[in-house]
This record gives structure tokens, sequence and C-alpha cells, in this order.
């Protein structure tokens, strides 16, 4: 007599025949049977046990086991000369357990924004914190040496750039503002004014880097949300003024119509790259919505978007490979930025 082994939804899975033996069973299964196997055990499995549990040979019980070793921290211990292997923890701590590379990346994270000034760092520093506080000693034990290899040989870039210090109140109470609903005040100091002036705003995003700013509309007024420097805002409070952005608004298209941080008047923007260039263009982003078209050996680079200077300041970086074709008010830009330059010197 033969009966189908089925799984909870009633799909088959195996043959067992008469005293229950498993001719049949897939690679996933018998990983998950293993898993399970090794966690339910107090006294853990040896290696001969865990191919008779699954039928198989000793050779492909211990291949198995080192695959799960990539997934799980299995443990082992030795009883009367034979190993037996098993998962301490529960399932679910061994799905949420971090990695050695994980952490290392979260790390290197917190050490590059630091060094960079920006203003998140210290959410990113206490989200590290917490990881490494969820850690046991036996995982901190075993983590360690990877750890430390790790975090030395591994860095994020960080270009030359600005430094403006944020306050982390500030950052504070526009999240609130933003969690709220609410719209969010303070005093403003912009360039060429003696004194700052007092701005209420809906708050329709944080951008982090260097300069962190905040994506805000003022309350009056009908115009497009502009940016605020939030090292420049002052006595920053949550207003009791409702603040929820206009309906469809989308932060990730927002940012796409303006190559950098500058905004202005949208341009079509027409490149032309020599053919030496081509092929490092062709894996380059300029702008998320960029298109190439090949004239000949040469490369032409579409997109749309405001911010002319800092167009023309990032095709300085090109060396000569890269062309203006359109628009001729990109070109007056370059020229003004090439005459600037010529005075360095």
């Amino acid at each position: 007599m033969r009966l189908a082994c089925s799984d909870s939804s009633g799909h088959s899975g195996g043959t067992v025949s008469d005293g229950g033996q498993v001719t049949r069973m897939g690679k996933l299964r018998r990983a998950l049977t293993l898993v399970h196997l090794l966690s339910e055990s107090a006294e853990g499995l040896t290696l001969d046990e865990i191919a008779s549990a699954l039928r198989i040979n000793r050779r492909t019980a211990e291949r198995l086991r080192d695959t799960l070793r990539e997934e799980f921290d299995i443990e082992e211990r030795l009883d009367d000369r034979s190993k037996r292997f098993f998962i301490r923890d529960r399932l679910g701590r061994a799905y949420t357990r971090p990695s050695a590379e994980e952490v290392a990346a979260l790390e290197i994270e917190v050490s590059a924004r630091r060094s960079q000034g920006a203003s998140h760092f210290q959410h990113l520093e206490r989200l590290l914190a917490r990881v490494k506080s969820g850690l046991d000693d036996r995982e901190k034990l075993r983590l360690a040496p990877d750890l430390e290899v790790l975090v030395q040989r591994q860095r994020s870039f960080v270009p030359a750039g600005p430094m403006h210090i944020t306050r982390p109140e500030a950052i504070g109470a526009v999240q609130g503002a933003i969690l709220a609903g609410s719209a969010v005040e303070f005093d403003y100091s912009s360039d060429g004014q003696s004194e700052p002036k007092w701005r209420r705003v809906v708050p329709y995003a944080l951008l982090y880097g260097p300069t962190t700013y905040l994506v805000g509309k003022i309350v009056t007024s009908n115009r497009d949300p502009v940016l605020f420097r939030l090292d420049r805002m002052l006595d920053v409070r949550i207003a009791n003024h409702p603040g929820i952005p206009d309906p469809g608004w989308n932060l990730d298209e927002w940012l796409s119509s303006s190559f950098g941080i500058w905004r202005e008047g949208h341009s079509d923007i027409v490149l032309r790259v020599s053919a030496g260039a081509t092929e490092r263009a062709r894996q380059w982003r300029f702008h998320p919505q960029q298109t190439f078209e090949f004239d000949g050996e040469e490369l032409i680079v579409r997109f749309r978007a405001g911010g002319l200077r800092e167009i023309a300041d990032h095709i300085f970086t090109w060396g000569g490979e890269v062309r203006i074709e359109a628009p001729d008010e990109l070109k007056v830009v370059m020229r003004e930025r090439l005459a600037m330059a010529a005075a360095t010197l």
C-alpha cells in the first residue's frame, strides 16, 4: 500500500510506502524539514540521524547541513564521540538575526553620513545601537571577527562638499508636523537679508544630505513647493494650522524635474557625447527620464529638467567629451561658467 504525502494546500509532495518511508521528496521540502528537526530537537541530531530521518545518504545530509548554515546558526555538541547539530533559537529569530555584512553596511553608512555632516546620521546611529543591543553575547562573539574586518576594509565615498549643521530639534519638529498633518513655523535667514523673517509652511518632504532641505509650500501662497535650508531655520515649531500636501503630489516626480537642487523653468536638454565616451555615457545616469540615441558613432542624450548651472558644472567633469546641442540658454550659462573658471588661473 502507498499513500500520497501532501501539504496543507493539498498538493502532493512525495510518495510514502508502508512503514512511512518517503521515496520522493523535493529539495525545498527536505531543507525545511531539516530546519524544523534541528530547531525542535533538544539533544540535536547526528549526521546519521539526519540521513535516516530524511531518507538520504550521509554525504547528502552533510551537504544539506552546510547549505543551511548559510542562513541559520547551526550549533554542535560532542556526544559519545559523535557530533550532534541543532538550532538553538526559535525559527523567527533565525530569520531576523542580522549578518555581519548587514551590520557592517549600516555601520559604514553611519560613519559616512557623520563625516559628511548629514543631519539624519543620528537616526541611523541610534538604529545601529539598537541592532547591536539586540544581539546576545553568543551572537556578538560569532559576528565580531567578520564585522571587524568588514568595517576596517569598507567605506562609503564622501566627496568634497558643504557641511551645514542642522539642529536635531529642527528635524524633529518638521517630522512631527509631517506626522500630525500640520504646518510648521520658523524664522528664516535668507541670503542678503539682515534679519530672519517668519514663515508658516506646509511641510511636503525632507531632503537629506550635506545640506538638509525642507520641501515646503508657504501657506498663503499658490506657488509650487520651494526649498528651505534647515540650518537657516530658527525656532522651528509645529503650527496650530493644518498642513497637508496637495493630493497627487509625488516627491520623486518633483525631484526628477530638476537636474540637481536648483529649481527653475524646465528646458529640453540635448547633449552630444563623442565617440570615445559613448560606452561610459550609456552607463551614466544624467537624469531619471534620459533617452539615448546614436548618431553615427556619437551618442545623443535627451532629458527635460531645470538647473542649467548644475548641468553646465557637470559637463565640466567630462573633459570635452560632452557638447551642448540645446538649449541656447545652457550654452550661455556654460560660457559664463567657463569665464569664471578662467578667472581662477
